[in-house]
C-alpha cells in the first residue's frame, strides 16, 4: 500500500477534487501523509485559471519532482487538476520526473494507480487525461473533508455553459453537469452526521443549477431541500451567476438556516467592457438585478469580484467601475486583474492593457472597497450576531477566532472572540460587536446557541 502525501492548488471546486482523491485512497487501504518526506507517493491537484495560478502550480510540480530525484526515483509523482487538462502534452516533455498526469474528469481513476500499481502500467500510459469532460460525483463516492470539522464544500455542480471572453473554465471544465437534488440531500445529510454544520454551496454557475436535469429544477428547489438536512445550520451560496431571482428563491430564505449571503460577480460596471467581455448583461441590468435581491432578502450580505484592465477598458470605462462599486456598495468585493489567457475570446483582443495601468486600477477598486468596508464593519458595533469558533487567533494570544454567519471561509475576513467561559471549536456562539477593522471585528461571546 502507498503512503500518499497530496498538495491541492486552487480554488474551492479543485479542493473538493482533492477531498474525493484523498477518500478513495484511504478507501483502497492506503496510507495518507502529512509529510512529503514520509510520503512514497506524491499528488498535487493544480489549478490553471489564470497566470499566477499556472505559475504556482508549475512551482509545486518542480518542487516535488526535485524531492522525487532526491529520494533515487523511490518516491512517484502524480499531477491532476486543471494544468493537466490543459498542459499535460507539454508538462510530459518538460518535466520527466511525473509518473501520470490525469485530468479534471479522471481523479476518479487516481486510486487505482496508487503504489506499486504505477510500475505496472508503464510508462505509455504516463498522459491518463481525458478529453470528455462528462464526470460528476454522486454522494457515495469516498471523501475527506479538509475543512473544520463542522464545515464543508458541497458542489452542486461541473462545468459551465457560459461563453464568457475571459475564461478557460468551460474548456477546462466542460459543459454544466448538475447533480441532482437527491444526490446531494444524501451527501448533505451524511456531512452532517460527522458534525458538519456549515454547508457552502459551490459550482461554476449556481444560478444555472438544474436547467441541464430532467424536469429542470431550480436551485429555490435545492435549497428548500437541504434546508431540511438535520444538523445543518448555515447554507452559503457561492458563485451565482447574475440572473434574474424568482419569487420561489426569494421564499427559500424563509428558512433560518439558508444564509442571506449571496457570492454574486458581476466583473465589470461598464456596459462597454461588459459587451466585450460577452457577459450577457448591461450595468442596468445588474443594478436592477442588486436592487431586487436587496428588497427581497431581509438582512442581505452580497458578495461579488470585478476585473480590472480586461482588453479595451478605458480610463472612463474604470471610472464607471469605480462609481458602479461605489453606487451599489457590496458588502464584500474580491478584484482580479486581467490574465490573457490563450485559447479564450479574448486572448487576440486588440487594445491589451498595461501590467502597470492593471495593477493601479487593482489598487484603486481595493481602497475603494477598503473606505466601504470599514464603514459596513463599523455598523456592525453593538450587535449581536451569530458566529462559529474556528480556534486560538493565530494573531491574538489571548483570543480566539471566528465567523459571523456574514463572513464566508477562506476569502472573508474574520472575528476575535473573547470569552470568558471555554469554547471549543464548532461551537455556536452569540457574540456583541465591541471594536472593528477594516475587514474583520472584535467581540465578546454573551451567550451560546443549540
Amino acid at each position: 500500500m502507498a503512503r500518499v502525501h497530496l498538495t491541492s492548488l486552487g480554488c474551492p471546486k479543485n479542493r473538493v477534487d482533492a477531498e474525493h482523491m484523498l477518500g478513495m485512497a484511504e478507501s483502497a487501504g492506503h496510507q495518507l501523509v502529512d509529510s512529503v518526506d514520509e510520503a512514497d507517493t506524491l499528488l498535487v491537484n493544480t489549478c490553471a485559471f489564470i497566470n499566477e495560478a499556472k505559475e504556482e502550480s508549475i512551482d509545486a510540480i518542480l518542487s516535488l519532482a526535485k524531492i522525487k530525484v532526491g529520494s533515487g526515483g523511490k518516491k512517484k509523482l502524480i499531477v491532476t487538476g486543471c494544468l493537466a487538462q490543459r498542459y499535460a502534452s507539454e508538462l510530459e516533455k518538460a518535466i520527466p520526473e511525473v509518473d501520470h498526469f490525469f485530468g479534471t474528469s479522471d481523479y476518479s481513476l487516481v486510486a487505482s494507480v496508487l503504489g506499486d500499481s504505477l510500475v505496472k502500467l508503464g510508462k505509455k500510459h504516463k498522459n491518463l487525461v481525458s478529453n470528455e469532460l462528462s464526470y460528476i460525483e454522486k454522494f457515495d463516492l469516498p471523501r475527506v473533508n479538509t475543512s473544520p470539522s463542522f464545515s464543508a464544500y458541497l458542489r452542486i455542480s461541473e462545468g459551465c455553459d457560459n461563453a464568457c471572453a475571459f475564461c478557460i473554465i468551460p474548456k477546462l471544465r466542460g459543459k454544466q453537469r448538475s447533480r441532482t437534488i437527491e444526490d446531494l440531500v444524501f451527501e448533505a445529510r451524511r456531512l452532517a452526521q460527522k458534525g458538519v454544520m456549515e454547508l457552502n454551496l459551490i459550482g461554476q454557475d449556481l444560478t444555472a443549477y438544474g436547467f441541464d436535469l430532467p424536469g429542470r429544477p431550480q436551485l429555490a428547489d435545492l435549497l428548500t431541500a437541504l434546508a431540511e438536512v438535520d444538523g445543518v445550520k448555515w447554507l452559503r451560496q457561492m458563485y451565482a451567476y447574475p440572473r434574474t431571482f424568482s419569487d420561489a428563491y426569494f421564499k427559500a430564505f424563509d428558512r433560518k438556516n439558508v444564509l442571506p449571503y449571496i457570492d454574486m460577480p458581476v466583473q465589470h460596471g461598464s456596459e462597454n467592457v461588459l459587451r466585450l467581455m460577452r457577459r450577457g448583461g448591461s450595468k442596468g441590468r445588474l443594478n436592477s438585478i442588486i436592487k431586487s435581491l436587496r428588497s427581497n432578502i431581509k438582512d442581505l450580505v452580497l458578495r461579488t469580484t470585478v476585473m480590472v484592465g480586461f482588453p479595451g477598458e478605458t480610463e472612463d470605462d474604470f471610472k464607471e467601475l469605480c462609481d458602479f462599486v461605489v453606487e451599489n456598495q457590496f458588502d464584500r468585493l474580491g478584484v482580479f486583474q486581467y490574465s490573457n489567457e490563450e485559447n479564450t475570446k479574448a486572448y487576440d483582443f486588440v487594445d491589451q492593457v498595461k501590467k502597470s495601468v492593471k495593477e493601479r486600477r487593482f489598487h484603486e477598486i481595493m481602497a475603494i472597497q477598503r473606505g466601504i468596508s470599514a464603514v459596513k464593519m463599523r455598523g456592525l458595533l453593538g450587535q449581536e450576531i451569530e458566529a462559529v469558533v474556528e480556534g486560538q487567533s493565530d494573531e491574538h494570544e489571548y483570543l480566539i477566532k471566528g465567523r459571523l454567519w456574514s463572513q464566508a471561509p477562506d476569502i472573508d475576513g474574520l472575528t476575535y472572540i473573547s470569552s470568558e467561559k471555554p469554547v471549543a471549536v464548532g461551537d455556536m456562539v452569540r457574540v456583541v460587536i465591541t471594536d472593528s477593522h477594516d475587514y474583520d471585528v472584535s467581540g465578546e461571546v454573551i451567550g451560546s446557541l443549540p
